[in-house]
């Protein structure tokens, strides 16, 4: 990630797991060791990330402003309750610098105003960008140049997926859907491998079923030209087992239940915004 001569300085403001994906992925991208920063109070962490990157990982952000207002990118990867906190005190070093941000919930008014700027980025992506398989909502505020998207794009970019939304409202939906669902994912996960055991299956056999048929149903999706409603019914002959299940599924209301519940997660990314952008 170069531009010209001059080889970029990303400074993380947080180093836990969506920290640790992207350093991972810029680091496997070429990006040099002492081009990043990342301020972490817990020692653990802090260390964590040192042994595996060679980075600098410093404890307090105030301390290291000196080096914070060398930055040229400031990814704030901090829990949103504590996004404000840790912005103030450093907002005056870091105006110059294009900022992304990956806290759910918190939108770029509240962060444009704690730091004083509008060339914020934020962005939502999900669990599995620690394995480079993630997929990530973007949105720019207007005062981001095309050449400040490129850059976050190559930042995201090593984590998996994105797309760019022209609506900010738009990631409370992204939240729902790909931010959070990972763990709808794992949800029925669970409930398969256990309707397994309670079948006779040993809990070995019902978990590599289960993945297996989770990894191979997906991959099919992902290389069929067909909607997953036209698969779905393709493996669904009238009177068959699997035509039991899913009557079985859409007698207990089960999609529509479904949809109530990932709207209660786009409810509740606003909310957070409500409690924690003030």
């Amino acid at each position: 990630m170069t531009t010209g001569t001059h080889s970029p300085l990303i400074a993380f403001i947080g180093g836990g797991n969506m920290a640790g994906a992207l350093l991972g992925g810029l680091v496997q991208q070429g990006v040099s060791p002492e081009q990043l920063t990342v301020i972490e109070p817990f020692d653990a962490a802090r260390t964590a990330l040192q042994t595996r990157f060679g980075i600098r990982a410093l404890t307090d952000a105030v301390a290291a402003a000196p080096t914070l207002a060398h930055a040229d990118l400031v990814i704030w990867a901090v829990k949103p309750q504590v996004f404000r906190e840790a912005a103030e005190p450093v907002a005056p070093h870091v105006r110059s610098a294009l900022h992304l941000s990956v806290a759910a919930g918190i939108a770029t008014d509240s962060i444009a105003r704690w730091l004083g700027t509008g060339r914020i980025v934020r962005a939502m992506p999900n669990m599995p960008a620690l394995i480079g398989q993630g997929i990530s909502g973007l949105f720019a505020r207007a005062e981001v140049s095309s050449t400040d998207q490129a850059q976050v794009e190559r930042v995201m970019g090593t984590t998996g997926e994105f797309l760019w939304l022209a609506d900010e409202a738009r990631l409370d939906a992204v939240t729902a859907l790909s931010g959070s669902g990972p763990a709808y994912v794992f949800f029925f996960l669970e409930a398969m491998t256990q309707a397994g055991q309670e079948m006779g299956l040993s809990a070995e056999q019902s978990q590599r079923l289960t993945l297996a048929t989770f990894r191979g149903a997906t991959e099919l999706a992902l290389r069929s030209d067909e909607p997953p409603a036209t698969l779905r019914q393709r493996v669904t002959s009238k009177g068959g087992t699997t035509h039991a299940a899913i009557t079985s599924m859409q007698q207990a209301h089960v999609p529509e239940h479904f949809i109530a519940a990932m709207k209660a997660a786009e409810q509740r990314a606003r909310e957070l915004a409500a409690e924690f952008g003030a």
